[in-house]
């Protein structure tokens, strides 16, 4: 009988103390806590951003030697960084959605003059392969509704975040490289948005085509562990971060790029007004 009064008493004890231990711990948040549905929560703590030598050797192989001699990737640091909770669009912003913005507010459309286009810089592509991007004072392309909005520097970028969030009543912006590349690899530091195995069937790149913007749904296959899609393929992505010489960072891979480009740690920089067919975005807000 005594023993079972012990045995008794000290379930009790047990119970009160942890009890008054969950009381001191934060509430957790569950399901989308972002005022945008189309938004993905990415809860505070701690990830792995950067890369070291074996994933850097690794993305250099995946290439093929064609990025080694001009060192691409020996700019990535392996670091562990620290966030405060967010949310970050979930796909990129389409025509359909800027063109929404376009006639609201009369912000200029997405489009850049054969002599403006020369002077950027950069010219992998000649300017007939931008024309079919090119927006005129009717909308965007036919049939690209869909596909990522191309063509808007980072003022362009910045002012629909804004205008977007306006509509909720809340600051929209830009990612920050942090940001960005947190939502799109999770917190292990995975090479891809997926793993750490290389698959082209999960983007669209040059390793797997079309050769040209798809549907900012297209590739399920290739979300990341917080549900972002196109993480990795399709275009490029403004971030609010800068380099040294003021160029902001872009992440993530265009549809005319090598796999080792294609990770979330990758990273290089474009000035603030370039409007290039490779480039587009998606907006974050703090909670």
């Amino acid at each position: 009988m005594f023993f079972k009064k012990v045995i008794f008493f000290a379930l009790i004890l047990s119970f009160i103390s942890s009890t008054a231990a969950t009381d001191t711990l934060q509430p957790q948040r569950t399901g989308n806590s972002c005022l945008d549905p189309k938004m993905v929560f990415i809860p505070a703590g701690k990830f792995i951003m950067g890369s070291d030598e074996k994933e850097k050797e690794f993305a250099y192989n995946l290439d093929g030697g064609t990025t080694r001699k001009y060192g691409w990737y020996d700019i990535e640091v392996k670091k562990t960084f620290y966030l405060e909770e967010y949310c970050i669009d979930q796909t990129l912003v389409t025509n359909d959605e800027y063109l929404k913005f376009v006639k609201e507010t009369t912000h200029r459309f997405p489009f850049i003059s054969p002599g403006n286009y020369q002077k950027q810089g950069f010219l992998v592509h000649p300017y007939k392969e931008v024309r079919p991007f090119l927006w005129s004072d009717k909308g965007y392309p036919k049939g690209l509704g869909k596909h990522p909005v191309v063509l808007v520097s980072i003022d362009d970028a910045s002012k629909y975040c804004k205008w977007k969030g306006s509509t909720f009543k809340k600051d929209f912006r830009l990612p920050t490289e942090e940001e960005w590349e947190k939502a799109a690899r999770g917190t292990n530091g995975r090479y891809f948005p997926w793993g750490n195995q290389w698959n082209p069937a999960r983007l669209n790149s040059w390793k797997g085509g079309p050769y040209f913007t798809t549907e900012i749904d297209k590739y399920p296959g290739g979300k990341s562990p917080y549900g972002l899609l196109d993480a990795a393929g399709n275009v490029f992505e403004w971030t609010t971060s800068t380099f040294p010489n003021r160029k902001h960072v872009v992440k993530s891979c265009s549809w005319d790029d090598s796999p080792g480009i294609c990770r979330p740690a990758a990273r290089h920089g474009r000035p603030s007004q370039s409007r290039h067919i490779l480039i587009g975005f998606r907006c974050s807000a703090k909670i």
